[in-house]
């Protein structure tokens, strides 16, 4: 099912994680809308945040990868 990528909680506000953040496993790391119903995206893994690879508000696919975290560093 496809969806759209939210990288903020709420328009206006700060995003859930930026290049070089160190992100936990289970952090929210954004939000997917589908059919009008938002769920958070957990972090897959610990590490930093190297890259994102969908921007905000676009369009996703499901089990599309949204960003690059680089395990263990921080």
């Amino acid at each position: 099912m496809s969806g759209v990528f939210y990288a903020t909680p709420s328009p206006g506000t700060p995003a859930f994680v930026k290049i070089g953040d160190h992100v936990e496993h289970g952090d929210t790391i954004g939000l997917v809308e589908a059919m009008k119903l938002f769920s958070e995206v957990p972090a897959p893994t610990t590490g930093t945040v190297v890259r994102f690879l969908v921007e905000n508000e676009h369009p996703v696919e499901a089990d599309q990868c949204l960003m690059i975290i680089e395990r263990g560093k921080h």
